[in-house]
């Protein structure tokens, strides 16, 4: 009898929670957005960590949330991401801060600023050192949550139809280049213009512009601009972590259920770790096949860096003085990076120039 009685209450307790299980899954709803990239199809890296992060949040929920990837310019153009994720026409987008310094220079804050960071750091500062609460207190203002979805590395300093042999070179320059960098070139005798990337190439082929900065060897290569400028300079001192980020509505993220926050949070962190993994394996391979298609490696001139180095900070305290945005966010960025130069300086920066020496050695 305890037997049969045994069999009888397991039974209904499996039966029970072989209901359960399904009933749970059921009460979480399907959710459709879409997501608006600033960067062109044939970046397969940066276009492909968007894919990827709705890639992830799709398996984790069964396939009940679903985010639609759409390239720049096949909702709104490449610059025009943040307003439309502001205003609702859609979800979330990829894209990168500084696009949008015409608005406000703090929000170079979020990609890089010249003489910034690097990737580490920058993730650093975001997660440790309270750049995550003052980016989204800002973006608040803007109906916008932020999170960091990817980090090119440092970039390269782009292509030149002419050779750069000091800063009188730069007198004249028709330069693409986004950020706060575009004010810094300005001072430096150039003439920056923000281009989306899908319309970078034409640009420079017609002469519109004279030199452009993209990404890196990877991209650069896809892009083709060694076709038409051959001068390939480094570093790209004005975005030496840059993150790009998933800007998300406010709105829509408070009206999801605490789970898929959970789960889309967590894709953007691998995104954010994925992205700069990836550059790091293809970049060297891609620079080596660009050097053997013609282009020219060439560092900027000393005098040049020197420049833009005194240029850019004495921007960061002017603008300390007139944006209190800016300063709020400055005055916790540039102690943490002193900080944690001073650490790399003892530690990482010794260690990785002996390597790279004693390899040359052998």
């Amino acid at each position: 009898m305890k037997r049969r009685a045994f069999l009888t209450s397991a039974g209904v307790g499996l039966a029970a929670s072989g209901i359960a299980a399904p009933a749970i899954a059921q009460t979480q709803p399907d959710i459709q957005w879409r997501l608006a990239s600033s960067f062109p199809k044939s970046t397969d890296i940066l276009m492909g960590t968007s894919e990827m992060i709705a890639k992830r949040v799709a398996e984790a929920t069964d396939g009940k949330f679903q985010i639609r990837v759409h390239a720049a310019g096949e909702i709104v153009p490449g610059l025009q991401v943040l307003d439309a994720v502001q205003n609702g026409t859609v979800h979330c987008g990829h894209t990168c801060g500084y696009y949008y310094v015409g608005k406000d220079p703090t929000f170079a804050f979020d990609t890089a600023i010249p003489f910034g960071p690097n990737a580490r750091q920058q993730n650093a500062w975001h997660q440790y050192g309270g750049g995550q609460e003052l980016m989204r207190s800002f973006f608040k203002n803007y109906n916008i949550i932020q999170f960091p979805a990817g980090n090119t590395g440092a970039q390269m300093g782009g292509w030149y139809r002419k050779e750069i042999k000091s800063l009188a070179d730069f007198a004249g320059l028709k330069i693409r280049i986004a950020g706060i960098a575009g004010q810094i070139m300005t001072k430096l005798g150039a003439t920056p213009t923000q281009i989306a990337g899908s319309d970078v190439y034409p640009a420079l082929e017609k002469g519109t512009i004279d030199a452009v900065e993209f990404v890196g060897p990877y991209d650069d290569e896809k892009l083709g601009f060694y076709q038409v400028a051959k001068h390939y300079y480094y570093p790209g001192w004005w975005e030496g972590g840059p993150q790009v980020s998933l800007y998300v509505n406010l709105k829509e993220w408070d009206a999801l259920p605490k789970s898929y926050q959970a789960i889309l949070t967590a894709a953007c962190a691998e995104a954010n770790s994925a992205m700069t993994a990836r550059y790091d394996a293809e970049n060297a391979k891609a620079l080596k096949r660009l050097v053997g298609k013609g282009a020219l490696l060439r560092p900027y001139p000393r005098d040049l860096m020197e420049a833009a180095h005194k240029i850019a900070f004495e921007l960061y305290d002017d603008l300390s003085k007139t944006n209190p945005a800016f300063k709020t966010v400055y005055d916790s960025w540039k102690p943490f990076l002193d900080e944690a130069q001073l650490w790399f300086r003892v530690a990482e920066l010794p260690y990785d120039n002996f390597v790279q020496s004693a390899g040359r050695s052998k």
